[in-house]
């Protein structure tokens, strides 16, 4: 009986060093596969994004929708408003404008310092160029087509 124990329990580790072997190689296999797998696909970048909201004064607002452009911006949206000091403020400052365009950029975060230190140097540099702007970060955007867009990404694609 001993003998017949013996046996069995050699029968049953070469079964597992055979299963272990077997798990092995199926595991080389989809490491092999994922890696070919990841050569052969466009993978989404891990960018993320800003809200750019600029102020300026409405005669000023294509000028500076045209140069947030220049940082590889998809998407802008400009809102007409109005200031918020009354006429007697505006005289005592010596403004005569009150009208303003608030711009929206989608920008990607590694271009945002570029983007605020160029507007800022606007802002000092151009006659009646004066605004703010501020970021708010963008915490998930739905799909990765959109993401792409707004990132201004043309490698992410479409997952199947």
């Amino acid at each position: 009986m001993a003998k017949n124990s013996e046996e069995l329990k050699q029968k049953i580790k070469t079964k597992k060093d055979k299963v272990k072997t077997k798990a092995a190689a199926v595991k080389k296999e989809i490491k092999q596969a994922v890696g070919k797998a990841k050569q052969n696909s466009r993978a989404v970048t891990s960018n993320r994004l800003k809200l750019l909201v600029t102020i300026v004064g409405r005669n000023k607002a294509e000028f500076y929708a045209d140069l947030i452009q220049s940082f590889d911006v998809n998407m802008q949206m400009i809102a007409l408003a109005t200031g918020t000091a009354n006429e007697r403020m505006l005289g005592l400052l010596g403004l005569t404008d009150n009208e303003k365009a608030v711009l929206f950029s989608v920008v990607r975060e590694e271009k945002i310092n570029d983007a605020i230190h160029v507007l800022g140097e606007k802002f000092k540099t151009i006659k009646d160029g004066k605004g703010v702007a501020f970021t708010i970060p963008l915490t998930s955007v739905i799909g990765t087509l959109i993401y792409g867009f707004l990132s201004n990404n043309r490698t992410v694609v479409k997952e199947k």
